[in-house]
């Protein structure tokens, strides 16, 4: 199985903590760059750090989630790397916004640790296994 490279991209710092410590649980070789807003990913992407999956949070400064998205998609060469959208807004409507723009999921972050983790490994799992991540 090939070792996938995350990019997470939220300006939260427990959030990214969080994340940090439930993926080093996993005891997986994968890795995971954070950006802390749209502009900075989309920085880190250009110096040519291209990660295999994307989890994005929606509700950032600078450049928001949905206008990253917006903008990554735009990119031909990028536009094949899937977009999780890692956030805790339930609003019907920008989840659908998310699937029109072109995510490829959307996680609602839980309060509770566990549940959170349990998403978290969920998550790591079905992209070992699916073939886009292996482009």
């Amino acid at each position: 199985m090939k070792s996938l490279s995350f990019l997470l991209i939220e300006d939260d710092e427990i959030e990214r903590m969080k994340f940090q410590r439930v993926f080093s649980k996993l005891g997986k070789r994968h890795t995971v760059t954070t950006a802390l807003h749209g502009e900075e990913a989309l920085e880190t992407i250009t110096k040519g750090i291209i990660p295999d999956i994307i989890l994005l949070d929606l509700n950032m400064p600078k450049m928001n989630g949905i206008d990253f998205l917006k903008h990554f998609k735009k990119e031909e060469h990028l536009r094949y790397i899937p977009i999780v959208i890692l956030t805790t807004s339930n609003n019907y409507q920008e989840i659908k916004n998310c699937y029109k723009e072109g995510a490829s999921g959307y996680i609602i972050k839980p309060l509770e640790y566990e549940e959170y983790a349990e998403r978290i490994k969920f998550l790591v799992t079905y992209w070992e296994h699916n073939e886009i991540a292996n482009l």
